[in-house]
């Protein structure tokens, strides 16, 4: 009798939705929005690439819920003033062949793109390649309300869930960071009070959206820095957030933040912080995805089977294989092959790979392995353009 593969087995979350396989396309950024966020006709190709790829669940990275604090000019905006039947569109699209479609609620905060937002996080810094200011009192009361509307807003249009992005870097990771967070009020100091705004507005999300839509978290495992968010400070995260209406938490790790090197870059043995998972296991029931990492069938099904984790998030492998669920399930050895970069720029290993989701939301071909100099170039030439429809849209 064959044995069942532990990554395709359906996964119930705790508010009743059902995925369908293990398997989840992570968030990231693709930076597939037409400058006015808005989602493209080829953003829509993409993401029903996945769901015909075989994707329990793709993760759209940084949907905003105002333009003021977004992380790049691609970005998604969903608010009151966004055309929602495409949004709708871009639900239908990426929810075909029982997949799931789910947006990554983000705001950039400290590390909002500059040309188009003036950044602002917990505390002012004034440091080489990160200026910002402080957030006041009544901006920081804002926020989980912001973050409920454009939840509501996600499951008008119909998509399956929100992800709660406080990991990278990013401005709920910023306040849970003592590299980001001086504060010395409610919201500064312990991890307590570091966690308070994540916490918040988990809840008001919740309060927003009802018990059956999916709400998940995404979380650092560590910021990779010193100083910044420790371990055992994740795992009081976890354990607050076990206490809460949550569906799912996604360990990650590393922070942008000056002179930061992404785990993703490194070129090292996957996947990563699976051992924080092991130890999160122990203090959670919650559903727990881990991403970062994954190479291989063979270390997804060993992570799943382990009882570890619940969900291997899987970023850029399906970038190089956007059918690779559907390969995975038919043959054990038809793993992706991952470029070996030297030398490369910063930022151009990331743009090498934001451009490879450019082909194939257009449908190109491209060399399988081209420079990520060019690559990086023909992004932020991208941005600069985007830049441009994005204040005349958005400040006229």
């Amino acid at each position: 009798m064959a044995i069942e593969n532990p990554l395709f087995r359906p996964l119930t979350l705790p508010c009743g939705a059902i995925l369908e396989n293990r398997i989840a396309k992570s968030a990231m950024s693709d930076s597939l929005g037409d400058g006015t966020g808005h989602p493209t006709a080829g953003q829509m190709h993409l993401y029903r690439r996945w769901a015909d790829g075989g994707v329990g669940v793709s993760i759209i990275g940084e949907v905003q819920g105002h333009p003021g604090f977004a992380e790049k000019p691609g970005n998604l905006v969903l608010d009151d003033n966004s055309d929602l039947e495409r949004f709708r569109a871009l639900a239908r699209q990426g929810t075909v062949n029982n997949s799931s479609l789910w947006l990554q609620l983000g705001h950039a905060g400290a590390l909002a793109y500059a040309p188009t937002s003036t950044p602002k996080g917990p505390s002012a810094l004034d440091l080489p390649g990160l200026t910002c200011a402080a957030l006041t009192d009544d901006e920081i009361r804002e926020i989980p309300a912001r973050f409920a509307k454009t939840a509501k807003l996600a499951r008008k249009t119909g998509f399956g869930g929100v992800q709660i992005h406080a990991a990278h870097g990013f401005l709920l990771s910023q306040f849970l960071s003592p590299l980001f967070n001086k504060r010395r009020d409610e919201y500064g100091g312990s991890i307590a009070n570091r966690m308070r705004l994540l916490l918040e507005t988990v809840h008001a999300v919740r309060a927003a959206v009802g018990p059956d839509f999916v709400i998940a978290v995404k979380l650092n495992a560590t910021d990779q820095l010193d100083g910044g968010l420790c371990e055992d400070d994740a795992l009081a995260v976890i354990a607050a957030l076990d206490n809460t209406s949550i569906d799912l938490i996604d360990v990650s790790g590393g922070t942008y933040f000056p002179g930061a090197k992404a785990a993703s870059d490194g070129g090292g043995a996957g996947p990563y912080f699976l051992g924080f998972a092991k130890r999160a296991r122990e203090i959670t029931s919650r559903p727990l995805m881990l991403t970062g990492g994954f190479k291989t069938r063979a270390q997804a099904e060993a992570a799943v089977a382990s009882g570890a984790i619940d969900v291997v998030g899987l970023a850029r492998a399906l970038v190089l294989d956007p059918s690779l669920p559907m390969h995975w399930k038919q043959s054990a050895a038809q793993d992706p092959a991952f470029p070996r970069f030297t030398n490369a720029p910063e930022g151009g290993i990331t743009a090498w790979y934001t451009m490879r989701l450019t082909a194939l939301a257009e449908g190109t071909q491209r060399p399988a392995f081209d420079n990520p100099c060019d690559a990086l170039a023909a992004y932020e030439a991208r941005d600069a353009e985007r830049t441009k429809l994005w204040l005349r849209h958005f400040t006229g």
